[in-house]
């Protein structure tokens, strides 16, 4: 059931139209609430969904949004419940330069700007600081230098079993669904279906064992060496001497507490000087059914600001405002300005290591349900394929592809 999360403010004459956004990002409560504060005219009031990519088009009896805001906005049948942009940028309503290009154009279709960039996420490399001299490289990674200074950390005892173990790329199936997406076997929806370069999966599926057997010895001591240290969250993994990497997201890695933060450092993952954007990024659309379509223009002009998106971070650090704490709607801003000067002042690891503009990479095409297809079939593939020593003796990537298909399609 939608919660309604509405202003707490007085009504205005326009009170029996406000402006209704529907988002999966409940921090959007409290940036409606400033909104309403800030100015008398339009109100705004907030529904939230759960996935609001599957609410629509919304059922005949339920309040229609005139805002939609959320991840996995952007498929070829999603998009079509949108209204064309442009016209923001043309009237001066919206500056398009503030945003990073690339973002700004993943929310194209077909030289349409259906959606607005609003956050992203970053994948990373975590490590405890006092391990700092291992980690060779200043601001990025790719793959193989991962695997190649995880090994140098390696350590076992007379038995021959693991005391410390560096990384493991099984311990992480996002892990290795990025290091794939950056191997080129490029998962993306294609004229209604999963494509993948299968080429590519199979030299990748042997990357990943050769990466086992000749760093961590087989996938079973890399489980049991898992099961036996690795209980904890990933930024106590660590800390505790075990391991000398772990995967974490931005989103996660910048809402770790205060005290553990300043005892980790980071790198972000990336090949040939990309890095992947995840794949939830968050976008802004106007719904083409939109009743208020002023008020929503309206919010957007305000939202889409070096200036507001400052306040909403600084009202977040003052009220301490603890759901998802990190940036703005829980990544970084698309706002390239935001990112780069603003959040360094309350995020204060990032001054050493703000990601690289123009390696920011946007993901590929998605289908409708990607959520879905990705959890329940691409990354379990991957954590199974790498179990065995054959792919082909697993359950193919078509079949479980199938089997989705007729269970959650």
């Amino acid at each position: 059931m939608a919660l309604l999360l509405t202003s707490l403010f007085s009504c205005t004459n326009n009170s029996n139209n406000p402006v209704v956004i529907w988002t999966d990002r409940q921090e959007f409560a409290s940036y409606a609430e400033l909104f309403n504060v800030v100015q008398e005219e339009i109100k705004v009031v907030v529904v939230y969904k759960e996935n609001p990519v599957t609410a629509l088009p919304p059922a005949k009896d339920e309040l229609a949004p005139d805002l939609v805001v959320g991840s996995w906005l952007k498929n070829d049948t999603t998009i079509k419940q949108f209204r064309p942009l442009n016209y923001l940028f043309t009237n001066h309503r919206i500056d398009p330069f503030v945003f990073y290009p690339q973002l700004l154009e993943y929310g194209k279709v077909q030289n349409k700007q259906y959606l607005l960039p609003v956050s992203f996420n970053l994948p990373a490399m975590i490590f405890a600081t006092k391990n700092s001299p291992l980690v060779t490289e200043s601001h990025l990674l790719t793959p193989d230098q991962i695997r190649d200074m995880a090994a140098q950390f390696n350590k076992k005892n007379k038995s021959d079993i693991h005391t410390a173990m560096g990384f493991a790329p099984s311990w992480s199936s996002e892990f290795l669904y990025i290091v794939s997406q950056l191997r080129g076997v490029n998962f993306r929806g294609a004229n209604g279906t999963l494509d993948w370069n299968q080429e590519q999966l199979e030299s990748t599926m042997d990357y990943f064992h050769h990466w086992t057997q000749t760093v961590n010895t087989s996938i079973q001591e890399e489980q049991d060496f898992s099961f036996k240290y690795l209980y904890t969250p990933e930024a106590r993994h660590v800390l505790s001497d075990s391991c000398l990497f772990a995967y974490l997201p931005s989103d996660q890695l910048f809402s770790t507490p205060q005290n553990l933060l300043q005892e980790i450092g980071f790198r972000w993952i990336h090949q040939d000087n990309k890095i992947p954007v995840n794949e939830d990024m968050v976008f802004m659309g106007i719904y083409k059914k939109s009743k208020n379509e002023a008020g929503a223009e309206a919010f957007i002009s305000w939202f889409m600001t070096e200036t507001t998106q400052h306040q909403l971070l600084e009202r977040s650090s003052i009220m301490d405002l603890n759901v998802n704490p990190f940036g703005i709607a829980g990544g970084f801003s698309a706002i390239q300005s935001v990112t780069e000067r603003i959040f360094p002042l309350y995020y204060k690891t990032l001054l050493d290591n703000l990601p690289a503009a123009q390696y920011i990479t946007p993901p590929t095409a998605l289908l409708p349900r990607w959520e879905s297809l990705k959890s329940r079939v691409i990354v379990p593939w991957l954590s199974q394929a790498l179990a065995v020593d054959d792919i082909n003796s697993t359950t193919s990537l078509s079949q479980l592809l199938s089997t989705w298909s007729k269970q959650y399609h």
